[in-house]
């Protein structure tokens, strides 16, 4: 693999960076947003989805735009909204500005997460499509990553005191710093080529050419030029002749489509950006505290890291299905071990407790010293119902430290065996797979349509998971992801194909009828 194909990979996958970044951040940042707008349950909720709403809507047409203008040009304007999204966000000074600024972000992410897989399968070869398309799962885990690692030491800084960050302006600082790497992926994504397949079906030849062999030389390229023009002869792909939905649909597609939408909505549906996108909220439910909540963001995101890295090394190795069935199966056994940590949890609130809260009001909380509740959902309410919304979702960290009786190791191996599993799997495999299954012809269109589904099943999951936790709980919401995930990995045991090895034109001979 040349050092020019990986860079390339790794400059287009940078819009991944980001998505991972502003989805790691917003888990820090509703820590103090939410209470400083007073958010309930589904405001929260909308502030941290409307990003993945938006990519609905991108994800429908980046496709069908970058089959027109290029992949390219669509990329550039993304890292523009990515820039414009992360100064809105920072000066949001009321709770819709906030939204409509990370919607803005939004567009940009779903138009990056289909575009990316699909551009470097088309620049790519067989032998290395593989590892290079999950060089976009590694850059979203290194995005959470980073953004983690800045959550933790704005909140440290924070806390420790000083005149310079407060509850007030701390979080804009977290979001603001996306700025950074957003006008980086702009500036850079004007120095790679454009996509050589998507050359060819502009009958734009001598530039295809030439993109392929600055980056293979002159020997291979002659010979993935041949194969695409080959596997292009006789199919039309000129602008008039558009890809509709209805195209699809038709018999010739139906199974290629089917394994791309089981696993698309497999992705989410388990509950990966609920633990993604509120990993603080959830580490604060196992009482460890607030400081130690934003410690446990780190640990996650390196687990992530460390086995998306894993994927990259198997995937061509031991090839998708594998990866994703045994993955699938260990999301399944993690979730149920959280599910069950959480049922066995119990709060209670005595008076020395309560004396060591220090923020004001605390002392409302006597009313309810040394009640012992087994239910997560009724101590929270009881709080609330003293305490009021604003103060309780301020403090509900070290609340929950001072009452929580919970094996919180054992919810905390829960969590990190999902991610881990998730990031081997149906987090890097999910795209690979989807810029492989479907035929030149169709691929960006097709990418776009799963991506929409994938995109509204983790708005939804994103958008009622708060609501959920205030009104399941814990244990019930956990086990609910943990039993889809059981039933998935039935489902997908019985019709995922193989494509390890394979040339884009060898899938489509055999996965797609004529």
């Amino acid at each position: 693999m040349s050092k020019k194909l990986l860079l390339i990979a790794f400059v287009v996958s940078l819009g991944g960076f980001l998505f991972g970044f502003d989805a790691g951040i917003i888990s820090g940042v509703m820590s103090y947003a939410g209470p400083e707008f007073n958010l309930n349950d589904i405001q929260s909720g909308w502030v941290v989805s409307s990003p993945s709403f938006a990519a609905m809507i991108a994800m429908i047409f980046s496709g069908r735009l970058s089959d027109i203008v290029g992949r390219k040009k669509i990329l550039i304007v993304v890292a523009f909204l990515y820039a414009v999204s992360a100064l809105l966000s920072a000066y949001a000074t009321s709770y819709e500005m906030l939204y409509i600024a990370r919607m803005i972000g939004g567009l940009a992410f779903g138009a990056a997460l289909v575009l990316a897989p699909t551009y470097i399968a088309e620049i790519s070869t067989a032998e290395n499509r593989g590892k290079l398309v999950s060089i976009q799962q590694l850059n979203i885990v290194l995005g959470f990553f980073a953004a983690f690692l800045s959550n933790y030491y704005f909140n440290k800084i924070n806390i420790e005191g000083g005149s310079f960050f407060t509850d007030q302006n701390v979080w804009r600082w977290m979001l603001g710093v996306e700025l950074i790497p957003a006008l980086l992926y702009f500036i850079l994504l004007f120095f790679i080529p454009k996509s050589p397949r998507w050359l060819f079906t502009k009958n734009r030849n001598d530039e295809a050419k030439q993109v392929l062999v600055g980056v293979y030389g002159e020997e291979k390229a002659s010979i993935e030029a041949n194969t695409i023009l080959s596997s292009l002869k006789g199919a039309t792909t000129k602008l008039e002749e558009k890809v509709k939905l209805k195209d699809l649909l038709k018999p010739s597609l139906r199974f290629v489509l089917i394994v791309g939408l089981v696993v698309g909505v497999l992705q989410q549906i388990t509950g990966i950006n609920a633990v993604y996108f509120y990993a603080t909220s959830i580490f604060k439910q196992t009482g460890i505290g607030t400081n130690a909540a934003f410690a446990s963001g780190i640990l996650l995101s390196t687990i992530t890291v460390i086995f998306t890295l894993v994927a990259m090394y198997l995937i061509d190795r031991m090839g998708r299905r594998p990866l994703l069935l045994v993955g699938t199966a260990g999301i399944a056994i993690s979730l149920l071990v959280c599910a069950y940590g959480f049922k066995q949890a119990t709060y209670q609130l005595t008076l020395e407790t309560i004396s060591e809260l220090k923020f004001e009001g605390a002392n409302k909380l006597n009313a309810f010293a040394d009640k012992v509740y087994n239910s997560d959902v009724d101590f929270k309410n009881d709080m609330i119902s003293v305490l009021g919304n604003k103060v309780y979702s301020k403090n509900d960290g070290a609340i929950l430290e001072m009452a929580t009786t919970i094996n919180a190791t054992l919810v905390l191996i829960g969590v990190l065996g999902f991610i881990a599993c998730f990031a081997f799997s149906l987090g890097p495999v999910m795209w690979v797979l989807l810029s492989e299954l479907f035929p030149n012809k169709y691929r960006g269109f097709a990418i776009g349509v799963i991506a929409f589904v994938n995109s509204f099943i983790s708005w939804m999951v994103q958008l009622i998971f708060p609501w959920e936790l205030s009104n399941f709980g814990n244990a019930l919401t956990f086990f609910i992801f943990g039993a889809i995930a059981f039933i998935g990995f039935f489902v997908m045991l019985k019709i995922l194909p193989e494509t390890k090895g394979k040339s884009l034109e060898q899938i489509e001979n055999e996965l797609v009828t004529n």
